[in-house]
């Protein structure tokens, strides 16, 4: 910590007689009451907060940027969850964009729950790796890669990598998502595991509200198709491709969120739990408190309705203060 501490000194020393200094402080309140019924998924309340701040240079399209991100969780102590240092290089247009560190994975990538759960953002918030998107008059694709776990003698070397995209025409979109994750073994596997890969990929073809439409939403539907293989265990690949469907809308402060999957589970890393049943259905209502240009506040309540037969519920609220310059 003392050392991650000098070296963001030093950083912000060296920055401070360039010309364009820029800094950013976040504030996330975070509340998840989380009333599931297992084996689907692990009932729990996360309450915390999180502070995080980047300081850095702009030079042209160039970006420099270091900082810190912690989370702190109500009852526990504070050291609880260690802080994540924020350390990378950045160049971005109208037409590209690159990021090469450590740097925030909000705002960066958005995968469905199904692949990426929300929890990510809570414990890991940043990717540790890089990151790349083209963006043309008619959609946009990115790719990245995140190392989750360098192999020593205890740590499982792991990583993920994916891409995501979408193109567009009116109001006609059709959406692309691909991720996998490979999960080795231990320097000198003992005791002996078995390497995991994990793949999948979703594609949805949707519609949205036109522009100046009263309410803001969209419906997509299509497949979602998960690949699991652990080597010496399983016969080949577990495979599951299923119906996957979502339908969003928003009215000034009020606003709707439902996702259906239907005709088999998932299995992904760091998919959210409810997806490995056969059939689930989840619907949020969302009330969006807060509209500031740099303060948003929302409340989420979610059901989820599982395997037809059982049904659990969420609460979440969030607040979320960006300012800088």
């Amino acid at each position: 910590m003392k050392k991650a501490l000098f070296i963001l000194i030093l950083f912000s020393t060296l920055l401070s007689g360039a010309q364009e200094f820029k800094y950013q402080v976040l504030f996330e309140g975070i509340g998840d009451n989380r009333e599931f019924t297992q084996p689907f998924a692990y009932p729990q309340t996360i309450m915390g907060s999180r502070g995080a701040f980047e300081v850095g240079v702009d030079i042209d399209n160039h970006q420099l940027r270091g900082g810190l991100s912690h989370l702190l969780e109500f009852g526990s102590d504070i050291d609880a969850q260690k802080p994540k240092l924020t350390l990378y290089y950045q160049f971005q247009d109208e037409d590209k964009e690159f990021a090469f560190g450590a740097f925030p994975r909000k705002d960066k990538i958005d995968f469905p729950l199904a692949m990426l759960t929300d929890t990510l953002l809570y414990y890991r918030p940043n990717i540790e790796g890089l990151f790349g998107e083209i963006r043309w008059d008619w959609g946009h694709q990115n790719g990245f890669v995140d190392w989750v776990g360098r192999q020593t003698e205890t740590q499982r070397e792991q990583f993920m990598a994916g891409f995501s995209g979408e193109i567009f025409h009116k109001n006609l979109f059709l959406q692309n998502y691909l991720l996998m994750f490979h999960n080795a073994h231990t320097l000198y596997n003992n005791p002996p595991l078995h390497i995991e890969d994990f793949m999948g990929f979703a594609l949805q073809a949707g519609i949205r509200t036109k522009e100046n439409s009263k309410v803001d939403g969209y419906f997509k539907a299509g497949i979602l198709n998960s690949t699991y293989r652990e080597r010496g265990v399983t016969d080949g690949y577990d495979v599951s491709t299923t119906l996957f469907t979502e339908l969003q809308g928003r009215y000034k402060n009020i606003g709707i969120k439902s996702v259906l999957n239907m005709g088999g589970g998932h299995k992904f890393m760091y998919g959210d739990p409810y997806y490995r049943a056969d059939d689930y259905w989840r619907t949020d209502l969302i009330w969006y408190f807060i509209n500031h240009e740099k303060i948003q506040g929302k409340f989420n309540l979610s059901m989820h309705f599982v395997d037809w037969n059982t049904l659990d519920q969420q609460q979440q609220l969030s607040v979320i203060y960006v300012f800088g310059k």
